[in-house]
């Protein structure tokens, strides 16, 4: 009996394994938010979802990943949507067309520019809107967020109207935002580079995904559209890229919006955030994240 119960313990396990079933969360991989005839790029224009398996009508966390708009991967960060699945919070994790890289790595040759990688973003979002039903996460429930690069895009979808009106939404659908660590004025972050030990930087790369053009940074910087704030949102830097996130929060103290919490990590670099928001057990940014969105439901 007790070699029966072993085995059947192992295969129940493999079972769980095999359709991405765990005790606190079900992950579905791969899914593809556009049509046959709208798809690019089918390995980047998926998403992971990663979804509580206690209750339903869970709000949802639209989380976009970092990687300078050229090297993201959404599969990394699977270990932080798993710990937000374990808090009852729903997350799909965003793929999205990549732009090159040839300051990083001499393979990374070839992309898109802005604003492709929005656009993929909000054709998830809004096949999000329309699979919650299927899903069980709650459709009024939906909180974007991302890391670098992708706190940026996070912003920006969520200020300029432009992108979700192009697939029939309206920006003001999110409970909040949450950017994390991210640049959000790309012509005060192409003249940095400029400035910096690596000017190349700034055609290499910020010309390389946004152009070339002045009014093509103001365009894509989320901090052209502030008067568009209108829903909570949650600015979080770490100590590397203190001053970007200090230019938003100065910028909307300039306004009347006041549905604002900033939080610095002063003693965590770039990486280091992101390593103790996907990896660590306890991690006080997370927290403050999950709290976030549950205040705001």
């Amino acid at each position: 009996m007790k070699k029966l119960v072993t085995l059947l313990s192992i295969v129940l396990l493999a079972s769980n394994l095999l359709f991405g079933q765990l005790e606190d969360y079900t992950i579905h991989n791969n899914l593809s938010y556009l049509s046959k005839e709208s798809i690019s790029n089918d390995s980047l224009q998926r998403l992971n979802l990663v979804l509580p398996t206690k209750g339903d009508k869970y709000p949802i966390l639209i989380w976009i990943g970092g990687g300078a708009w050229s090297y993201v991967d959404r599969k990394q960060e699977m270990d932080l949507a798993k710990k937000f699945a374990k808090n009852g919070i729903a997350v799909a994790s965003i793929g999205h067309r990549l732009s090159p890289a040839i300051w990083r790595d001499s393979t990374l040759n070839t992309g898109i520019q802005h604003p492709k990688h929005i656009e993929d973003v909000a054709a998830s979002v809004k096949w999000l809107y329309e699979n919650a039903d299927k899903y069980g996460y709650d459709r009024d429930g939906f909180f974007i967020g991302g890391f670098s690069s992708g706190a940026h895009l996070s912003a920006l979808i969520s200020l300029d109207s432009t992108y979700l009106k192009q697939v029939g939404l309206s920006h003001k659908l999110f409970k909040g935002i949450i950017p994390v660590s991210g640049a959000y004025d790309i012509i005060d972050y192409h003249n940095v580079l400029l400035n910096s030990d690596r000017p190349e930087l700034a055609k290499l790369h910020v010309e390389a995904v946004f152009g070339d053009e002045k009014e093509d940074f103001r365009k894509a910087s989320p901090i052209t559209y502030l008067h568009n704030l209108s829903v909570p949102i949650l600015l979080i830097s770490d100590n590397n890229v203190y001053n970007y996130s200090r230019i938003f929060e100065e910028r909307v103290r300039t306004t009347e919006f006041r549905d604002m919490q900033v939080v610095y990590s002063y003693h965590l670099s770039h990486g280091e955030l992101w390593r103790n928001l996907s990896y660590d057990e306890e991690s006080i940014y997370r927290e403050i994240m999950i709290n976030f969105i549950e205040t705001n439901l």
